[in-house]
């Protein structure tokens, strides 16, 4: 089965899932050549017992659109994160975890799914988009940022800090940076390749 890029992007109050909660997440499903397949994305209520992080609600105090737009039509994670397991083994391949980081989202995600659906889709793993620029730049991990990248790896997309438009932004960067990369190789493999005489 082919892969599925699932582009996800939080919104959370805090570091860390637990003491803290996922506000909001959304996932954009694309095809390795950047067809769309479909979007997931919910807000949440807060995990019981949890608080924001003094720093965290600072920053969204600078933020006050993306507040409203993660605290919108809240939902209960314990009715969300089962059917976003139902989404993703929907889709027509295996579903492979892409964020920018994914270090921090993949946590949240990864708590959320094992605490309130009992499995993830992801198994353990998640691709890092900062970590395959690094690869392909041939630069140090904390160059390898956005800023550095190449425009071109860039389409034409708004970053809000709302989940879902962040979603697809990046993933529409990772499929480009795969496109990319995937030229690369197979040209490298077409000079490799032996002559006909």
């Amino acid at each position: 089965m082919p892969e599925i890029y699932v582009s996800t992007d939080i919104e959370t109050d805090g570091p860390i899932p637990g003491p803290h909660s996922m506000l909001s997440f959304a996932s954009a499903a694309y095809r390795a050549d950047k067809t769309l397949l479909g979007t997931f994305s919910a807000n949440l209520h807060t995990l019981p017992g949890a608080e924001g992080h003094p720093q965290t609600m600072a920053w969204w105090q600078t933020q006050p659109e993306a507040w409203a737009a993660a605290r919108r039509n809240l939902r209960k994670p314990a009715e969300v994160m089962p059917e976003y397991v139902a989404w993703l083994k929907a889709l027509p391949g295996l579903p492979v975890f892409v964020a920018y980081p994914a270090g921090f989202d993949f946590l949240f995600v990864y708590w959320y799914l094992i605490r309130f659906a009992g499995e993830s889709p992801f198994s353990f793993s998640a691709l890092d988009i900062k970590t395959y620029a690094m690869a392909m730049l041939g630069t140090e991990y904390r160059q390898s940022v956005k800023r550095n990248m190449p425009r071109h790896w860039f389409d034409p997309l708004p970053h809000t800090h709302c989940a879902l438009d962040d979603a697809i932004e990046q993933g529409a960067l990772f499929c480009n940076m795969l496109a990319e990369n995937l030229r690369r190789t197979h040209g490298e493999r077409d000079r490799d390749a032996p002559g006909d005489g």
